[in-house]
């Protein structure tokens, strides 16, 4: 796999434009900070980019299907790298205006981006590589995030706003034009075949039901869902429960580094005749980990707490990934990806918000344990109403 230069292309531009993704969000931050005092309209103005995102959905999904997945990726990442022009203009003018288009403008492009390279993945690498190549772009995913908020944080205390900005530019720039050397094997696509895309997620539903495996995949993914939704408020709160501001910094640490270390090992303890045990058994623990927030409080359990999180779910998610790729079939990956990428996206907002009344309301402990329950029901509800579905998969790969 080390010797396919497109791994290394694909690898490559995903630490790059996740480093500038998350200088960006670094900035935004600050942006919103210094110039939205109201908390309700910070929240409105980053809802608005994800619901764009969710909008166009439907129309990234058939058009990923109906054109080269190449093609898409430069487009879309050429419209990222624009679209920052939105967040200068709103610096310059001090705008609140221009920050909105920014944030339209940059998800909707993210919205073809992430599930064109889901479907671009199983091209570039043979299927047997596939849940090493998840977990490896996982890997560099979470590494760009860390090095990109640590860099986005160093360089707002020497350099401005517009450093930032212009940094995020860059990093898209030299993705778009990595893009452009990758070599991605695609049949053409035939008349017939692009007036089938028009029916968008219509097609996609009734695959779902006949590939019980996905089906399973998409309901146990509600249970880290569940966890990441609240994340940063939850850090938030355990940082004031312990009266301690440096345990956000150990809280993201531990889990990015338990991540990496799932993410690395997932290869070596499972394999792809299990996959649907091993789901269950990650599910679990991630679970485990919300209840066990019960007790956070106390700084180790907190820390333990988040660093098995942190290795379950980076176990849990290239398994997922390599079931997606590898169940549903290449000429639906497009409308497939952007169907799930809705999905995830509707559901973080949900826990989102349900977070923060929660917490509002009745507090950490036992905002933990009611979500903490309700994974290990939807764990539950899922064998239970599924149960002999491991078998039958074990079976048909045998």
């Amino acid at each position: 796999m080390w010797k396919n230069r497109n791994v290394w292309l694909v690898l490559g531009g995903e630490f790059i434009a996740g480093v500038g993704l998350w200088l960006g969000i670094i900035g935004n931050l600050e942006f919103l900070q210094t110039y939205v005092p109201s908390d309700f309209l910070k929240s409105l103005i980053l809802f608005s980019g994800l619901l764009a995102g969710v909008m166009v959905g439907p129309l990234a999904g058939r058009v990923i299907d109906t054109y080269q997945k190449k093609q898409v990726l430069l487009y879309a990442g050429a419209g990222r790298m624009f679209s920052v022009v939105f967040m200068l203009l709103a610096l310059k003018y001090e705008s609140i205006f221009w920050m909105v288009c920014f944030m339209i403008s940059i998800q909707i492009a993210a919205a073809f981006y992430f599930p064109a390279l889901q479907a671009t993945i199983p091209l570039v690498v043979a299927e047997k590589e596939l849940l090493a190549m998840n977990g490896i772009h996982m890997n560099v995913a979470t590494m760009a995030r860390i090095f990109g908020t640590a860099f986005g944080g160093a360089l707002l205390v020497v350099m401005s706003l517009y450093s930032l900005y212009i940094g995020a530019m860059i990093a898209y720039a030299l993705l778009f034009l990595s893009t452009f050397f990758l070599t991605v094997k695609e049949n053409k696509i035939s008349s017939s075949s692009k007036q089938e895309t028009k029916q968008g997620f219509k097609e996609v539903i009734p695959i779902l039901r006949n590939v019980p495996i996905v089906y399973i995949a998409i309901l146990l993914t509600f249970v880290p869902q569940l966890f990441i939704g609240g994340f940063n408020l939850m850090v938030i709160n355990i940082s004031e429960l312990q009266h301690d501001p440096s345990i956000k910094g150990w809280l993201y640490t531990i889990e990015g580094t338990c991540f990496l270390i799932g993410a690395f090992i997932v290869k070596r303890i499972t394999d792809d005749k299990r996959f649907v045990r091993w789901m269950y058994v990650f599910a679990i623990m991630i679970a485990f980990a919300h209840l066990s927030l019960y007790f956070a409080d106390i700084k180790i359990a907190s820390i333990l707490s988040f660093g098995l999180f942190g290795m379950a779910v980076g176990c849990f998610f290239p398994i997922t990934a390599t079931i997606f790729q590898t169940n549903i079939a290449k000429e639906y990956h497009g409308r497939f990806f952007s169907f799930k990428n809705m999905l995830d996206r509707v559901m973080f907002q949900v826990v989102l918000l349900s977070s923060g009344f929660l917490l509002d309301t009745i507090g950490l402990q036992k905002m933990v344990l009611i979500f903490g329950a309700l994974s290990l029901f939807i764990i539950f509800y899922v064998s239970l109403k599924k149960g002999t579905i491991k078998n039958r998969y074990e079976q048909n790969s045998a």
